[in-house]
């Protein structure tokens, strides 16, 4: 079997791919990133010191060393001349203070004449013989000290000159003496075992510290980790409660302020939720009791004939007329519930966007619903402030005047009056609806766009409203990207206006 990770194929058990799987999981874990973040962030800068302190130590070290024995060799050499130690060859005070530099560092001097000969070794293996080196030679011929360290063998090699300084010498310029005379140079070896054994025993304090430091820092890592994650922990906890069911109520988890954002972020999507899910119950309540009524009242007028035996002929086409308008009724609701179901799966999609004439689009609509207005003896009014063209679907936006100019007729009183103004700017357009009708209460204008809603239930079935046109009107308007807006009086009338971009852009 193979298994794929990572752009791998890796060929595994069945077994091992289920651990392998499990490792991956836990590596996109929010608390085990956490946790190697605050481990090594802690860690790292204790084992960079720890090189760097043991590091700088044996550089300062050094350096203190050679500066130390420089000036004392520098001492010695000043004493050579003053005890004429080059020309006797011996001297109780400058064996002594030989002896003690040796003993004190666990070194070697070496005194070589002009000759290259060894007058004095503190090991007195080489006394008398010549040596020959570079660094001998140099010290001869330049007059000058010099020192350098040899890591791998563990030694400091300083080189003295030994100057005699006759009066009258003088100081160039440059620094240089004149009249100085090189009667030799001291070699001086100088170990540096007791600087790499500080060196080892400050690492092998500092390896302690560190092991110390990395049990402090995986606890407080793994401390700081849980508790960082533990409202989210708290969070998924929750969230699987209100998924499976158990719970309905908000998430109120504000340890963090993350935390907070994301349960005000979920509790808004839940209030949601739940006002859909009341939606969805009251919509089907309304759907279930708006096709029962028509049905009831076709039941109850079919039985009252049957329960009559010599009905005459005309009660027969009363009745008739009765249950035609019924199913007329029902027939309506059902058109109305699949158009605004349409409606809704279209939401999203795209219209059938075209360039139309808006005014000559209202005038259409306008001489449809005449007879409605006529019968009504309710007077139809169109101003058109200026000629308007519009990219729009023409078949929702002739829904949507027929739906507005139709309800204004319908919920208006006798011998009233309807006015549509139509106006634009550069970037929309503007359809006014006005009425001389009955007017919307206050309370209800908040949900007339909501699907079965009536504000006068009786009268709305009297004229035959199925309570969705606006629902449907609403629906066509977002789809453009346009806002509907209704001001209302009781008992003055109502105003829709409705405001379109002349151009329609996807989103």
């Amino acid at each position: 079997m193979s298994g794929q990770s990572g752009g791998l194929d890796i060929t595994l058990p069945e077994n091992l791919r289920t651990i392998w799987r499990k490792a991956l999981r836990r590596t996109r874990s929010l608390r085990l990133r956490l946790f190697f973040v605050i481990f090594f962030v802690a860690l790292i800068p204790c084992v960079i010191m720890r090189h760097a302190l043991t590091s700088n130590y044996i550089e300062q070290a050094v350096s203190v060393r050679k500066s130390t024995v420089t000036n004392q060799m520098e001492t010695i050499a000043a004493h050579l001349i003053t005890y004429n130690y080059l020309e006797e060859g011996a001297s109780e005070v400058i064996d002594a203070e030989l002896a003690q530099i040796s003993s004190l560092y666990d070194g070697r001097i070496i005194i070589v004449d002009p000759e290259l000969t060894i007058l004095r070794d503190t090991y007195d293996i080489s006394t008398g013989k010549t040596m020959i080196s570079e660094e001998v030679i140099r010290g001869l011929t330049e007059g000058t000290g010099f020192s350098q360290y040899d890591a791998n063998n563990g030694y400091i090699e300083i080189v003295t000159p030994i100057k005699s300084q006759p009066t009258g010498s003088t100081v160039t310029e440059s620094g240089e003496q004149t009249g100085v005379t090189v009667n030799g140079v001291m070699l001086t070896s100088v170990s540096t075992d007791t600087i790499v054994a500080t060196r080892d025993r400050l690492n092998t304090q500092g390896i302690i510290v560190e092991a110390l430091t990395i049990v402090i820092v995986l606890s407080l890592a793994i401390f700081l980790s849980g508790a960082s994650t533990e409202p989210f922990r708290r969070l998924a906890g929750e969230m699987l409660n209100v998924r499976a069911g158990y719970s309905n109520e908000p998430i109120h988890i504000n340890n963090t302020l993350e935390t907070q954002q994301i349960c005000d972020s979920f509790n808004t999507v839940l209030e949601r939720e739940k006002v859909l899910d009341d939606s969805r119950e009251e919509f089907v309540a309304n759907v279930s009791h708006e096709l029962k009524t028509p049905i009831t009242s076709m039941k109850v007028l079919a039985d009252s004939l049957l329960a009559q035996e010599d009905a005459p002929v005309e009660m027969y086409r009363e009745f008739m007329g009765d249950i035609a308008g019924e199913i007329e009724r029902e027939n309506r609701i059902i058109n109305d519930l699949l158009t605004l179901v349409r409606a809704d799966r279209q939401a999203g999609t795209e219209l059938e966007v075209r360039e139309t004439d808006i005014n000559k689009l209202t005038e259409t609509v306008l001489k449809r619903l005449k007879p409605i207005a006529v019968k009504k003896d309710v007077e139809l009014i169109f101003e058109s402030v200026r000629s308007v063209s519009a990219s729009v679907d023409e078949v929702k936006i002739t829904q949507m005047i027929t739906n507005l100019v139709e309800n204004a007729i319908k919920y208006n009183k006798d011998h009233g009056w309807v006015r549509v103004v139509l106006d634009a700017d550069h970037q929309n357009f503007f359809l006014s609806v006005s009425d001389s009708g009955v007017g919307i209460p206050e309370e209800s204008l908040a949900h007339i766009y909501e699907r079965f809603y009536r504000v006068d239930k009786s009268h709305s079935r009297e004229i035959g409203g199925t309570g969705l046109g606006l629902a449907l009107t609403r629906s066509a308007v977002i789809m453009h990207h346009g806002i509907i807006e209704c001001s209302s009086k009781p008992g003055e009338g109502t105003t829709f206006t409705v405001t379109i971009p002349l151009i329609y852009r996807k989103i």
